[in-house]
């Protein structure tokens, strides 16, 4: 932990400017985190004795010697500006002299249908469902397990997503095999939200300016999650007892048993699956444009990784042997 006087209050600024602006609890911890090794690294002094200079240093050393992916690097750099300029008020230069991460260029991991199939085969329950919504929607993890009832259309076979990365919305389809298991689940979050209610609880996390603008929203149906946690929590944003959404480490253990039990020997993750839908997709002669906006990417040249691990080896070129 850090010491002196001063330390507490800062670390207390930082959550409070963060969930003022409505930063995830996720990054909160994150850029917490990154603030505090900051601090650590360099003596213990207030950031405010410090700047450029030692932002830089922290950063290069991240790289060289911690060998810390691009990524990384860029959540702490994210964290460390965040703190100059949202909390401490305190322009930094543009740090020309950081060393930065390399960022490989890596194709993702792509299952092919057999290997979907057969990894949903061996799962069940609600691993099985969310899995299930991952690989057939394309939707990333938490943008699943985030689902408010509302936002699943029956009539359209479509699913609204709210709120994705960097803040935008869009829809995608509703596999018709999974409106009768989405069904049975949304009738298990009803259940469960009357208990609530009849406990006095219910109210489920809005963002503060829908909560603000529609207040008895967060008691309605609709707003429930569509994956509610089996238990009821306490918010560590504002310490109110609600029920949260489902967690994905359960999702994650059951994944990666199924593939350990069907003999797959790739690194998958639920991510995973979101690679497998894209490539497929494009398989099945879907545009790329198409893929582009299911995914919810903001240029073409982001979804054409896709191209590069199509069916048809190398670059997705078919081999003049098999011609």
């Amino acid at each position: 932990m850090v010491s002196g006087p001063s330390a507490p209050r800062l670390m207390d600024e930082v959550r409070r400017v963060l969930r003022l602006k409505h930063y995830s609890i996720r990054t909160e911890e994150a850029y917490v985190g990154w603030i505090r090794r900051f601090i650590l690294a360099n003596g213990k002094r207030h950031p405010r004795e410090m700047g450029e200079a030692e932002v830089e240093a922290f950063l290069s050393a991240l790289a060289v010697q911690g060998k810390v992916a691009a990524a990384t690097q860029n959540q702490a750099l994210a964290a460390l500006l965040f703190l100059y300029k949202q909390v401490l008020n305190i322009e930094l230069p543009w740090m020309e002299g950081v060393v930065r991460a390399k960022r490989p260029q890596r194709v993702p991991v792509v299952l092919s249908r057999d290997e979907v199939t057969r990894a949903l085969a061996r799962m069940d329950g609600r691993p099985w469902l969310l899995a299930s919504l991952l690989y057939g929607t394309g939707m990333r993890l938490m943008e699943v397990l985030r689902l408010r009832i509302k936002d699943v259309d029956f009539a359209r076979n479509e699913i609204a997503v709210r709120d994705g990365k960097g803040g935008k919305d869009r829809h995608t389809m509703l596999p018709r095999s999974l409106a009768e298991p989405l069904l049975r689940e949304m009738e298990r979050a009803r259940l469960l939200h009357e208990a609530d209610l009849a406990s006095g609880f219910g109210a489920v996390w809005l963002p503060q300016a829908l909560a603000r603008k529609y207040p008895g929203a967060p008691r309605e149906i609709g707003w429930q999650y569509v994956f509610p946690a089996a238990e009821r929590s306490i918010d560590p944003m504002d310490g109110i007892e609600r029920r949260h959404h489902f967690g994905d480490a359960v999702l994650s253990r059951a994944l990666k048993a199924a593939c350990r039990a069907v003999g797959i020997a790739k690194p998958v993750s639920a991510h995973t699956l979101r690679h497998s839908f894209a490539t497929h997709l494009l398989e099945s002669g879907y545009d790329i444009r198409t893929v582009q906006e299911l995914l919810g990417h903001k240029d073409v040249a982001t979804t054409q990784i896709y191209t590069h691990v199509l069916n048809r080896g190398g670059h997705g070129v078919l081999s003049p042997l098999d011609r």
